[in-house]
């Protein structure tokens, strides 16, 4: 076996510029249960299998949502429209009260009772079945209980810090 020589760690802020350069889509990830309701702006979701069908989201650990993850044990990812870009950015913003963010959109239920909007461009009911520590994040496994597809939908892009459509190009950025 050969000796590698140490390879220093990307920085932080070199980091974040490569990863703003990857186009994501934006989703407002929502919870309820036992520790009550809870709803943020996330674009760090992913597929994972289809048997089951899983799916991952990243949630910093000091945020209220990383706990009410936990405890309440269900997610909703709803998959925003490029008409969504205000609601994401209320989503976002931590000033803004779960009451202000649930009465800016339409909400029922699928399977989890976690808050599903009416209108998101797709839906995606979880239940949580694993969580992992990385770093600052933690990944939380979900496998789909239920989900809905709009009729159709251009879905609201997150790219190089700015809020992008498939179908008119940027819409605004940060």
């Amino acid at each position: 076996m050969t000796d590698r020589p140490t390879i220093p760690p990307i920085g932080r802020d070199e980091f974040r510029a490569a990863m703003a350069r990857i186009a994501t889509a934006v989703s407002v990830i929502t919870t309820d249960g036992p520790e009550g309701r809870h709803g943020m702006t996330a674009s760090a979701v992913a597929s994972v299998s289809d048997e089951p069908a899983t799916i991952l989201a990243c949630i910093h650990r000091s945020t209220l949502m990383n706990s009410r993850l936990k405890s309440n044990g269900v997610m909703c990812v709803n998959v925003l429209s490029d008409r969504h870009d205000a609601l994401s950015r209320l989503f976002a913003n931590a000033g803004s009260t779960l009451d202000e963010r649930f009465a800016s959109s339409a909400w029922d239920m699928l399977a989890t009772g976690a808050p599903v909007m009416q209108d998101a461009a797709i839906a995606l009911d979880c239940e949580i079945v694993e969580v992992a520590e990385v770093a600052t994040h933690s990944v939380f496994f979900g496998e789909l209980r239920a989900l809905r597809l709009a009729e159709s939908a251009s879905p609201l892009l997150y790219y190089n810090r700015g809020f992008h459509s498939i179908g008119t190009g940027i819409l605004s950025e940060d």
